[in-house]
């Protein structure tokens, strides 16, 4: 991938993640964008380093470790992934690596805790699987996963009218093209951890 063409894959991915509209698999990550203005920039040599450092795969992933590591991926900017970034795309990376293990060890805490008609009743409010997330003994990865093998977060945002879940929702909702996952091996492990229960 050339400098430009990193700069453009940061500027879909920031769409991606912050707008309902703009879809990156839909529109092929095209952006509109001079080469013009990119090279006016000062951090372009951010964008140089990227395109001779990772794959086209590992940049695509790097901009989205840094869109799902954030509470407000609207906020992100290139001085934050700057900082910040390697630190998110490696945590990601390793969180891949391990995460069917990941996965069956979340969800095993939550259901010794929970039985499966509490984990997404919110009816009193944010319910455990979301309380965990923001509280940090969840992964992004294990929620998203837990949405596409349940589909609760139709029901959430019916019955959620907050900008915390609405946040939450819409980090969900475009980190789950990104993750290609065997849907059959992660019931199966549910399956496990919730009939051991």
């Amino acid at each position: 991938m050339k400098p430009y063409e990193v700069y453009i894959t940061y500027l879909a991915m920031k769409k991606h993640f912050t707008t309902k509209s703009y879809d990156y698999f839909k529109y092929n990550g095209k952006v509109k964008a001079s080469e013009q203005a990119f090279y006016r920039r000062s951090d372009r040599y951010f964008f140089e380093r990227m395109s001779r450092k990772l794959s086209d795969d590992e940049v695509k992933m790097y901009f989205v470790s840094s869109f799902i590591a954030s509470d407000n991926p609207s906020s992100v900017w290139v001085g934050e992934i700057i900082q910040s970034g390697e630190r998110n795309f490696m945590g990601m990376s390793k969180r891949l690596q391990s995460l069917s293990y990941n996965f069956s060890q979340e969800v095993s805490e939550l259901f010794d805790e929970y039985e499966l008609r509490e984990v997404f009743d919110c009816s009193q409010g944010h319910p455990p699987a979301l309380k965990r997330l923001l509280g940090g003994h969840m992964s992004i990865e294990t929620f998203t996963i837990l949405d596409i093998v349940f589909g609760f977060s139709k029901n959430f945002t019916k019955r959620l009218k907050d900008p915390v879940w609405e946040s939450v929702e819409l980090k969900v909702k475009k980190y789950k093209p990104f993750m290609s996952i065997d849907t059959d091996k992660y019931k199966k492990i549910l399956r496990g951890v919730v009939n051991a229960g």
